[in-house]
């Protein structure tokens, strides 16, 4: 997120207030329509409750940061995508804890007298929250107020740090097998269809609510990316958090195989568009 932030520059927001109907759309498609729509694709596979939180839990965090990369390589609008990457991980602060306490809750109490396996969600919102702050909040403002005051060490940091955050992002999923490595074995096959359907559902929400209400092409592929792409290294983090879940295996391996899935498809979707020009593109 520090990374991240060296990057962002306050005059890029400008969009944010003059057209503000793309940004609007891209928040609502993941904080409010990709949760709704996760929640009823679990109700129609049932899976175990462990993975069912796991996908709840990934679908209410923000967009992961590498889609802003994505967007450019697709020829979408850059500065819409650092936009609401920006807006995603501020707004994630309160809509990730309470879109997980919130979808978490109604998946509970329907399925809590249906399995004793089921899992029941008690959240620590204010404990969520502080964590968010710590992973989110800080690192964002101490990597603006950086790259304002020292331009030149920017520069030449900001290659190091972004392979340095590959490498702890893999350090994670790494973590996430290891532990669990004879579970993930046996149950890589269920969970892999999962996430590659439940991954496939969020590029379609951001596509389709991009044609909807009509916006730019360049502005359709930019929600397709940002809605598909989700920082699931912040889930690992909230799933490790012994406060929190304790690295609960489920959850672990569906964030982890989320974090290699979203790469390989938002890789070869950005590619694709990226040798497609947008006025070829039917309506």
């Amino acid at each position: 997120m520090f990374g991240v932030a060296l990057e962002l520059k306050a005059e890029k927001f400008k969009h944010v207030i003059t057209k503000p109907k793309p940004t609007i759309l891209g928040v609502l498609a993941q904080f409010v329509v990709l949760p709704l729509l996760t929640l009823i694709l679990i109700f129609i596979i049932n899976p175990a409750p462990s993975v069912a939180l796991g996908m709840i839990l990934v679908a209410a965090c923000p967009g992961g940061n590498v889609s802003n990369f994505m967007t450019a390589h697709a020829k979408g609008n850059t500065e819409l995508s650092v936009g609401l990457t920006a807006i995603a991980d501020f707004s994630a602060l309160i809509m990730t804890p309470f879109n997980f306490a919130f979808w978490g809750g109604i998946y509970s109490k329907i399925y809590s007298s249906a399995s004793s396996m089921v899992i029941p969600v008690e959240i620590d919102v204010v404990e969520m929250i502080k964590t968010m702050i710590v992973l989110l909040g800080i690192p964002l403002a101490l990597g603006m107020l950086f790259s304002k005051y020292f331009p030149k060490a920017t520069k030449k940091i900001l290659n190091p740090i972004k392979i340095a955050s590959i490498v702890i992002f893999g350090g994670y999923i790494v973590a996430a097998l290891a532990n669990n490595f004879e579970y993930f074995i046996k149950y890589v096959h269920l969970i892999f269809v999962i996430v590659l359907i439940h991954n496939a559902l969020a590029l379609a929400t951001g596509y389709s609510i991009g044609r909807i209400f009509k916006l730019e092409k360049n502005n359709v592929r930019t929600l397709t990316i940002e809605t598909g792409i989700q920082n699931s290294g912040l889930a690992l983090v909230l799933i490790f958090n012994p406060n929190l879940f304790n690295g609960l295996g489920g959850m672990a391996f569906i964030a982890a195989l989320w974090g290699i899935w979203h790469i390989v498809v938002g890789l070869s979707i950005s590619t694709f568009w990226a040798y497609r020009p947008i006025k070829s593109i039917s309506q």
